[in-house]
């Protein structure tokens, strides 16, 4: 049985797909928010784009099957861990 994606790695990858789409629509002249100012709304996009693939990646996507036990293994032993800190 193939381990489950966390949900928090499917919201920024959503998340992270999403504004990439935003940034091409705008490079190519399609503003998908017609209100906004040329040069401001590309100057946002630019920068939520920057922010959020910074934030995304930042933390640990584990999509592999590997990937998701290597990091439940990690948490076990963080919590082993802890737990033997307060035993003296």
């Amino acid at each position: 049985m193939m381990p489950k994606v966390s949900t928090d790695t499917i919201v920024r990858t959503i998340v992270l797909i999403i504004t990439l789409i935003n940034q091409v629509l705008t490079m190519i002249g399609k503003n998908p928010l017609p209100f906004a100012e040329d040069e401001l709304y590309t100057t946002i996009t630019a920068i939520i784009t920057v922010i959020v693939s910074i934030w995304t990646w930042w933390k640990n996507n584990s999509f592999t099957s590997e990937a998701i036990i290597a990091d439940e293994y990690l948490k076990s032993m963080k919590k082993n861990n802890k737990n033997l800190e307060g035993v003296s």
